[in-house]
């Protein structure tokens, strides 16, 4: 089979002037050789002026970042940031001790009784190692990627703030009177979702019905399937479940009340 420079040069002797301009219009989605080929054969034809030099091949652009995931991207960045500060400071990084995570900020019943009501919140960036970490971060950017371009980045960080004091409430008064040991931030994901099925439910100005059915299943189904690969020994449900319901009666509030529009943010 014949190939080469000669090869190439007289198969696009035989395309249409139509397509070699279509290939030296689209040079990011070809080869450079073949760009260069349409060009010299349009020269060729007088398409083109002889005097004008033949393109450079420019690299394809690299996508930039989504402004409108900023804040999730963030929250995660900073849950990432304090689990390797706590892994350089000597925690172990897949099974952290009880002491370990206390000594950090965790969600310590007789401390956070005691007056250290600051743990409600510290708790939330803390992971039980690394497994615990990476689910909860793709669940953060999973919900993240949803919602921060429906409601903004204004509504999704009080929604994921509060939901995460939220869940740590419940879980401290569920554990009463033996108490807890508890840290992640699944309490404000699972705020996010609740935030979500508000916003989906209510928000008949912002959606069609089809958007909301389809918002509203697909984070029933995000809902569930967390709870069931949740649903094992040591995973704290009470801070799931209270997360949960602050995060709906959050969105429910602001849609409610009409504050949708005026929180800062970026909206669709």
């Amino acid at each position: 089979m014949e190939s080469g420079p000669s090869a190439l040069t007289d198969a696009f002797a035989r395309k249409t002037d139509a397509e070699l301009l279509y290939l030296t219009q689209h040079p990011h989605s070809f080869a450079p050789p073949l760009v260069e080929a349409a060009w010299a054969e349009l020269h060729r034809r007088g398409q083109v002026p002889p005097s004008e030099p033949l393109p450079k091949p420019v690299p394809a652009p690299v996508p930039a970042l989504h402004r409108s995931m900023a804040l999730t991207l963030a929250l995660a960045l900073l849950n990432m940031l304090v689990y390797l500060l706590m892994v350089a400071a000597g925690v172990d990084a897949f099974q952290p001790s009880g002491a370990a995570l206390v000594a950090w900020g965790s969600n310590y019943s007789s401390l956070v009784l005691a007056g250290q009501w600051w743990r409600l919140l510290t708790s939330c960036a803390l992971h039980g190692g690394l497994w615990h970490l990476l689910l909860n971060s793709y669940a953060l950017l999973v919900i993240g990627a949803l919602l921060e371009p429906l409601v903004g980045r204004g509504r999704l960080l009080l929604a994921y703030v509060l939901s995460g004091l939220g869940g740590a409430a419940a879980s401290l008064w569920w554990h009463l009177p033996a108490g807890v040991n508890s840290v992640g931030a699944s309490g404000a994901i699972f705020g996010l979702y609740g935030f979500m099925l508000a916003f989906a439910a209510r928000s008949s100005s912002r959606l069609s019905r089809s958007e909301r059915s389809a918002l509203l299943v697909h984070t029933l189904y995000m809902v569930g399937s967390s709870f069931a690969v949740a649903n094992q020994p040591g995973i704290d449900q009470a801070a799931h479940v209270g997360g949960l319901l602050t995060g709906a009666l959050f969105g429910s509030i602001l849609i409610l009340g009409g504050l949708v529009k005026k929180l800062p943010g970026i909206t669709r």
